[in-house]
């Protein structure tokens, strides 16, 4: 009898933790996806009248490959841009995340964004200078 309230004893209290949730789980809406990847520029856009307005990336050269962010896991950034005829013109430079913020730097230039979507296809940024808004998938 005692062996079996010890076994009970022991599994209530399984249940237990298992079932409590801390405050210290809570990432206060940021994100746990991994922003490292390689990501093709969609849309860009911002905010009309209150309403995100986005629409194809006219940076994108007609024909050719879509440009692309490359976040790598060294912090380093690398971005693609297809100019006239598909030449491909790359430029390395840096980013680092800090909860639901992404700063970017190439050369002398930094620019800070909002995280406002990050999934396994899909980062949304919104410069916070600008309000600029641009979408890449993965």
């Amino acid at each position: 009898m005692k062996t079996k309230s010890i076994f009970l004893s022991a599994l209530f209290l399984s249940i237990g933790l298992f079932t409590v949730s801390c405050s210290n789980d809570d990432n206060d809406g940021e994100t746990i996806v991994p922003i490292q990847g390689t990501y093709k520029l969609s849309k860009t856009g911002g905010i009309v009248n209150g309403s995100e307005v986005l629409v194809d990336a006219i940076q994108n050269q007609s024909g050719c490959n879509p440009d692309y962010l490359d976040l790598r896991l060294s912090n380093a950034a690398v971005m693609g841009d297809y100019g006239p005829n598909c030449a491909l013109t790359e430029t390395t430079g840096t980013y680092v995340r800090s909860h639901n913020d992404l700063t970017l730097t190439f050369g002398n230039s930094s620019t800070t964004s909002d995280i406002m979507n990050l999934t396994n296809k899909e980062l949304k940024i919104k410069d916070k200078t600008s309000g600029i808004i641009t979408v890449y998938t993965r």
